[in-house]
């Protein structure tokens, strides 16, 4: 099903139509000592405190054009943290300039600023957890972006791939609502979208190994990411792979493709 771009629409008072992008951002690793595992953690939560995702969304903001209105914060005890940007539109788009803005097309990276959004939100949760005896430590955070007005919140989505560099990633759109326009006649979508991963540039997608789920007459799109490249060293916390026996290298291996096949397919793998 093919979903053509509304040019030049005319509308009778303000685009009603809600567009929301939600995702999760996952990032596994190995912790093989206890004190490893609570270092993990510490780290997890210095690196992403509510101050360091406070500036991410910020940037986000900035990236595509909004103003923020309101900032709520939170870090929690004993570990995760909370971000809410209540944002309102900064630069209005005239038919002149809103074609570029509506295309089908890989939104910004982290040195590019483009875009805009309309009045709404900005949320973020982090949740950094680990296995009590296997190991295995995975940090997850939620993101939501949801705007009304003319553009989709998926601008934003190589900025936020690239600053947190997850090793899995799952990705809903979702197009709500209607709008009208000044002849009364009621509009679902408003620009042209086939799948997410057309708004994610070439060499992101190069890197992962991605499967879309889309129900086009419903305007949902949902893709899933799961990073190719693996280096045992770079899932190693607070250890090197040569510090490892002989044989216990495979062993980890093995823990942490499992870990992240199961969220990947989003279901547990039983041993034959």
């Amino acid at each position: 099903m093919e979903i053509k771009t509304i040019k030049k629409l005319k509308l009778y008072g303000f685009n009603n139509l809600t567009k929301t992008l939600s995702f999760n951002l996952y990032d596994i690793c190995y912790a093989k000592t206890l004190e490893h595992r609570k270092g993990y953690i510490e780290y997890i939560d210095e690196q992403y405190n509510a101050d360091r995702l406070t500036k991410i969304l910020t940037d986000v903001s900035n990236i595509i054009g909004a103003r923020i209105l309101n900032i709520a914060k939170q870090d929690y005890d004993p570990q995760g943290a909370s971000v809410t940007l209540l944002i309102s539109e900064e630069k209005v788009y005239t038919e002149d300039n809103l074609e570029d803005h509506e295309s089908e097309s890989p939104g910004p990276l982290p040195n590019a600023i483009v875009g805009h959004l309309d009045k709404s939100h900005i949320t973020v949760h982090t949740y950094p957890e680990s296995h009590p005896d296997d190991g295995i430590s995975t940090f997850r955070a939620d993101i939501d972006v949801s705007t009304c007005g003319h553009i989709s919140p998926l601008k934003a989505l190589n900025y936020l791939i690239h600053t947190f560099q997850p090793d899995i990633a799952t990705i809903d759109y979702r197009v709500r609502g209607f709008t009208r326009d000044v002849d009364g006649k009621k509009y679902y979508i408003d620009h042209k979208i086939n799948s997410i991963q057309n708004y994610i540039d070439l060499e992101t997608r190069d890197r992962y190994q991605m499967i879309d789920v889309n129900v086009y007459q419903e305007k949902i799109f949902h893709t899933k990411m799961l990073l190719k490249e693996f280096n045992l060293d770079n899932y190693l916390f607070g250890m090197g792979k040569k510090e490892l026996k002989p044989g216990e290298a495979k062993k980890i291996r093995n823990k942490l493709k499992r870990e992240m096949y199961e969220i990947f397919y989003g279901r547990n793998i039983t041993n034959a």
